[in-house]
This record gives C-alpha cells, sequence and structure tokens, in this order.
C-alpha cells in the first residue's frame, strides 16, 4: 500500500536519505549522511536557507561540553541529569535525557572536525534556572562566532538573514563584553557596521552559514522552494517523499529513511486551536513554518507528544513590520529586564518576573478568570518611566531621537492607564508597591533578580551601590508603555521519537523508515527550556543520531 502519487508521469530521483527542512537540525543531519558516504537530498520550503535556526541567536547547549575547559568551568553528567529531569517535569523518559547528554558533547565535535565552526564556552552566561540542583551559572552555552557569507559563493544571498539583528553582527560573548543589554551605545558600531557591509553574518545565520558550507563541499545542494507534500509509504515502511519543486511534482526515493526537520506548527492557525492553551497570535518564527512534518507523522500513525507547549517568548508587533509576507513580531528577551520597568495587564497588577527567561515568564500569560471567562494577562502591557528612557533603548526608542507613533507616552500613571485601557487605580497602586520593592531592593511578590539569570540583563552598575541589577523606581514622567503579546520561538509538540530519533507509532513500536527532529518532534525537553541553545542543541543532537541510524540501517 502507498500514500503517494500515483502520477507516472512525476520525476522520481533515488537517494538513501531525504531530509525535509534547512534549520540546524536538517543541516547537520544532511551533512551527517552525506559524510558517512550517503546520497542525500536536502529539502527546503522557503527560498531561503536556515529555517527558525538562522533568525536565532545561534547558541546550543551542550552540558560536559569539550570547551568548559578553557572558560574555566567544570560540570558533571550527574548534575546535568539532576537538572534536566527538573525541568522536563517528569514528561520526558529519562533515556531520552540520558542520550542527549552522552551524544551532544559528540555532536559538538562532530561540527567542530566537519566545519569552520569553533565553538566558544562562555563562562558568565546561565542556565535559564541556575539556582535548581544541577544548574550551573555558566559554560553549557556555547557560541559559534561570526561567519563570512562572501565564502558561500553563489549561494550567499540564499542565506537566511535575521530581519532585526542582521545588520549588526556582534557574538554574545562581544555582546557580553560590550556590556550591550544595558549600555546599548557602548559597541564600536562603526566596525560592527563594516562587518556587515563586508558580509559578515552573526548568531544562528552564521551557524547555518558554516553548516551550509561544509554540505555544499560535501556535494550536496538543497533544493529551495520545494515543500513537503506527503509521505511515500510501502508495507508500512516509508520509502519516500512527494514533494513540490519549484511547482512540479517530483518523488525522491529514500532507501534508508525520511528526516522531518521541517519545524513547528506556530503559524498554522488551525493546529494552534487545536493544541495550544491559548491562541497564538504572535509567533516570531519564519512564516513557513505551518507543521508539515506534523501533517505527515499523523498521517502515518505516529504517536504524540507535548502537543501543548512551545518555546515561549513575549512579543512586540510593531507597525507595517513585515517578513517573508507576513507580519514580523519580534522576541522581547531583554528591555523588560532593565530597572525602571514592570509588566502589568488589565487590571493594572503585575502577573510575572519581568526579568525571568522568556520562556517561564511567559506562562502567565495563559491564566483563565473563570468568572470573567477571559484571560485577563493577554494583552501585558511593558511600562517604563524617564529613567529608563535616559538609560536604556526601549526597542527602538531611542533618546534624543523623535519618539516612534508606536509608543504610548502620557505624564502621569493616570492619563497613561487611561490610553491603555488599564486600570487606573491598579496601577498606582502596583507602582507605588513596586517602587517600595526599588528602593530595598528585594522583590517581595516575584523574586525579580534574585536569580542569576534574572540578573544577566540587568543593570550591573546598580551592584556599586548594594542595589539589585534588575530593579528600579517609575517615578520620572513621563511614563512611556508598549503591548507585550505572548509569543513563541516555535512549537514543540510532535511525534515522539526514539533515543535515534525514529518515530514511534500510536499503536505501538516504531514507523520505519521516519524520523523526526527539532520542533517537528515532541521536544525531549517537555515544558521546560534549560538554558541558551537547548532548541537549537537537541535539535541538532537529534538530526546527527537520526542520520547515523539511517544510514547504518541495512
Amino acid at each position: 500500500m502507498s500514500s503517494s502519487r500515483t502520477d507516472v508521469t512525476m520525476e522520481q530521483r533515488e537517494v538513501d536519505v531525504v531530509v525535509m527542512g534547512s534549520g540546524g537540525g536538517g543541516l547537520l543531519a544532511a551533512l551527517t549522511a552525506a559524510r558517512a558516504g550517503a546520497r542525500v537530498a536536502l529539502v527546503e520550503k522557503a527560498s531561503t536557507i536556515g529555517g527558525t535556526t538562522a533568525v536565532s541567536g545561534g547558541v546550543i547547549w551542550v552540558p560536559c561540553n569539550h570547551r568548559m575547559a578553557e572558560a574555566g568551568v567544570t560540570d558533571s553528567r550527574e548534575q546535568a541529569l539532576t537538572y534536566m529531569t527538573r525541568i522536563a517535569d517528569g514528561r520526558v523518559p529519562t533515556a531520552l535525557l540520558e542520550r542527549y547528554l552522552d551524544v551532544a558533547p559528540e555532536m559538538a565535535r562532530f561540527v567542530e572536525a566537519e566545519t569552520e565552526v569553533q565553538f566558544t564556552a562562555m563562562p558568565h552566561y546561565p542556565d535559564y534556572h541556575p539556582e535548581f540542583p544541577g544548574g550551573s551559572q555558566g559554560g553549557r552555552s556555547l557560541d559559534n562566532g561570526l561567519f563570512d557569507t562572501t565564502t558561500l559563493g553563489a549561494w550567499q544571498s540564499k542565506l537566511r538573514k535575521n530581519p532585526i539583528t542582521g545588520r549588526m553582527p556582534i557574538t554574545i560573548p562581544e555582546a557580553m563584553g560590550w556590556g550591550v543589554f544595558w549600555n546599548p551605545f557602548g559597541a564600536p558600531y562603526q566596525e560592527v557596521s563594516a562587518r556587515a557591509k563586508a558580509g559578515v553574518v552573526h548568531g544562528g545565520a552564521g551557524l547555518c552559514g558554516k553548516l551550509l558550507k561544509a554540505l555544499l563541499a560535501a556535494g550536496v545542494e538543497p533544493m529551495l522552494d520545494t515543500p513537503g507534500e506527503r509521505l511515500v509509504v510501502q508495507s508500512g515502511r516509508v520509502v519516500g517523499l512527494d514533494v513540490l519543486h519549484q511547482g512540479v511534482p517530483m518523488q525522491l526515493r529514500a532507501r534508508r529513511g525520511v528526516i522531518l526537520a521541517s519545524g513547528g506548527f506556530e503559524w498554522n492557525e488551525a493546529y494552534r486551536k487545536a493544541f495550544l492553551p491559548l491562541e497564538l497570535t504572535h509567533p516570531v518564527s519564519p512564516p513557513q513554518n505551518t507543521g508539515d512534518g506534523l501533517r505527515m507523522a499523523m498521517s502515518v500513525g505516529a504517536e504524540l507528544g507535548n502537543m501543548g507547549e512551545a518555546w515561549w517568548t513575549p512579543a512586540v508587533a510593531l507597525p507595517d513590520e513585515t517578513y517573508d509576507g507576513a507580519p514580523l513580531y519580534r522576541s522581547e528577551f531583554s528591555v523588560r529586564c532593565l530597572p525602571h520597568s514592570l509588566l502589568v495587564n488589565r487590571r493594572g497588577q503585575r502577573f510575572t518576573n519581568e526579568s525571568h527567561n522568556y520562556n517561564d515568564m511567559t506562562k502567565p500569560y495563559f491564566h483563565h478568570d473563570p468568572v470573567a471567562y477571559d484571560r485577563p494577562n493577554v494583552p501585558g502591557f511593558l511600562i517604563v518611566d524617564q529613567q529608563y528612557l535616559d538609560k536604556y533603548v526601549l526597542i527602538t526608542a531611542v533618546k534624543g531621537r523623535p519618539l516612534p507613533d508606536w509608543l504610548v507616552v502620557a505624564d502621569t500613571l493616570a492619563a497613561l492607564a487611561e490610553k491603555l485601557g488599564v486600570d487606573p487605580a491598579g496601577l498606582a497602586a502596583t507602582v507605588e508597591r513596586f517602587n517600595g520593592f526599588a528602593r530595598s531592593g528585594v522583590d517581595l511578590d516575584f523574586r525579580r533578580g534574585e536569580s542569576a539569570f534574572d540578573r544577566f540583563y540587568g543593570d550591573p552598575r546598580q551592584l556599586e551601590q548594594g542595589g539589585n541589577p534588575s530593579l528600579g523606581t517609575l517615578e520620572k514622567a513621563p511614563f512611556y508603555a508598549v503591548r507585550l503579546h505572548p509569543g513563541a520561538m516555535g512549537t514543540k509538540g510532535g511525534p515522539k521519537t526514539d533515543e535515534h530519533g525514529r518515530v514511534l507509532r500510536a499503536e505501538g513500536g516504531v514507523v520505519e523508515g521516519l524520523y523526526a527532529v527539532g520542533n517537528a518532534a515532541a521536544s525531549m525537553m517537555g515544558p521546560g527550556y534549560p538554558g541558551a541553545g537547548a532548541t537549537i542543541g537537541a535539535s541538532m543532537t537529534f538530526g546527527y543520531l537520526a542520520a547515523k541510524h539511517a544510514v547504518g540501517r541495512a
């Protein structure tokens, strides 16, 4: 029995491994298979390479990695397993956690050996919950450095760039050293601008560029503008993938396996409404992530998991910004973490720790009021005062320049509340209480600034006066506000997989010949987010494993 097209005129190509998706997991899966001698076809729905990885920070999270010693950091498998078990909240088999911890360091070494990537451990970049048992104050997150895209030749223009930070290529170690989060004018911007003009990129674009360069050198040219249509199944085994290659139907026969690495379903309205705990209206990933891999996995009876979870982040929507023909939504990582800022709901009340990691601080948006039968925390309103704007940059609002039209401004808190549709009495009471916390340096409501990660994006200058780097009063007019929506960098639910990345059947056993990695699979992180780069780290680790297993399969 076959679930493919029956058009006998369709062009067919036969390879060993078909990979669908060109993010970090897909690129590394293709490279791993090619280096093992397999013939590989990599298909990408978009007209550019890199997927969600390319617009990310490009960091990978790897406990016990080989670069830690250079940074003066020690780690242990036992500590990492204790930490990951807590983060996964009992929803992930221990065998998958152990598999990740055992193979991720090997994967990182493979990437360095086969590409231009040279990772750098960041000793002062803490895990997202460093205070948990087994958590680390730094060293597990690896930066991949800069990349000269001119070395890609004709493929240079086909590498996806970050639409917001792509014009300012700065590595994360540089950003930390220059203090750009709290000292926005501290970077050598002329030098950085010159890099961009010379074709240099950073972060996820840099990582994908280096993987792409190695893949091209291995003889694999990705097929762009080639969405996957359906799996080809014979006698219960996946043996290929039907695609539309630049609008023309084609069947790719896969002797050894099909690897789904096509991202999540955050841009699929029907899937969002069916699976997520609230209507996700502000995904921050490329709009091609419409759940194609999920649809295919369901079509062959895959067992699903983690479907209500995503890599959550607060998001900002600025007027008229678009990306690949869809609205552009900006992840908000740092401005909410600085002093003289707080986040409130329509009642004027705080509802989360503003400085906490983006995944977990977004979850209180889900709260449902059973009496009003609504979600009072959607949207949230980030409020700052003139002290903030005197010191920092608020997205695109910069001191000394005309204020952007999207910024809500008022001379009093009451007037600001009226413009926002926020309860003025509630806001006044919240700011009064918050200012007391700011002066004492202790947030009794949400413990803001207590975790080392909270302080990571704070202003360290306040430590010199014995203050909390995450807290500051709101008392100097005028006052400013911007809406913060619950967004996501990608969904993290999909087919469950085993320790090789093989898709599991709902009725037991595996779907022979089918693998899923990254956001196209049920995340082995469960509801949690252990540290910067956990998304890409898991995707690349299981992409590496899936390719090795597929190529080694008889």
